[in-house]
């Protein structure tokens, strides 16, 4: 059985009615999420969803050609498994583990059963949909008109928001392939981020020295984004006995 602490630090969790948290808490399996470890490949039947704790998934669309781009992603403010929801048995998606950490996983079928009997949970899950539907379709927007500079910003941050610290252990290109860029464009921004004093960057390293800074340079598309996460999901626990529609 897992420690109450562990599903606090998930927000979803964190918001699940008590009936609904009693019952997961035999059920959810704490494990660790390494980077580049495969949750699912697209195509393949959805048995388990997954929340990330401190680890951060990307979700990504890979073409027939093998080329992918993230298309979202998630920490611990959600869930990865969506579709499992919304009645489809997979997704044309694949799930890769983005920043090294913990999460705790649940068979779908008990995720179902209570998403289909709680209204409050029903309800709970359909906003993170939503928040997660917002998020990639903003990201398509971004990828189509803003700059690498701008897209690199709106990542940085996006991911900050997912981790405890300011410091993202990824290369950079990885993060090229993330965002369906050439790695050189992806270095040169780097470049003029560690000029500007936002970012300090070494060997797979990235340290955010200023929010703010990255912040003002980012396009719209991050606030967009956690605007209406933050308007969807409760924030604390302290969320978890009200659930009222958002005005």
């Amino acid at each position: 059985m897992i420690g109450g602490h562990e599903t606090s630090t998930n927000r979803l969790l964190a918001a699940l009615p008590r009936d609904v948290e009693t019952r997961w808490m035999a059920r959810l399996e704490p494990i660790t999420m390494s980077l580049g470890d495969v949750l699912y490949e697209s195509g393949a039947k959805l048995e388990y969803v997954y929340f990330p704790t401190t680890s951060i998934v990307s979700l990504l669309y890979v073409t027939e050609s093998g080329a992918s781009t993230e298309i979202a992603m998630v920490g611990n403010e959600g869930l990865v498994g969506v579709s499992r929801l919304l009645g489809g048995e997979s997704t044309p998606s694949r799930a890769v583990v983005q920043s090294t950490g913990r999460g705790l996983r649940l068979g779908a079928r008990t995720l179902l059963d209570d998403f289909n009997e709680s209204a409050r949970t029903l309800q709970l899950f359909l906003r993170y949909t939503q928040a997660l539907i917002t998020q990639m379709a903003q990201t398509a927007v971004c990828n189509r008109l803003h700059t690498v500079d701008q897209q690199l910003c709106r990542w940085l941050l996006l991911s900050l928001d997912r981790l405890s610290g300011n410091e993202l252990k990824m290369t950079q290109e990885s993060i090229a392939n993330l965002l369906g860029v050439r790695r050189e464009g992806v270095t040169a921004v780097a470049l003029k981020l560690q000029k500007a004093g936002l970012i300090r960057y070494s060997r797979g390293h990235i340290v955010v020295a200023d929010r703010a800074g990255l912040e003002a340079r980012s396009c719209e598309c991050y606030a967009v984004v956690k605007k209406e996460y933050d308007r969807l999901l409760p924030r604390t626990p302290a969320a978890k006995p009200s659930l009222n529609p958002p005005t």
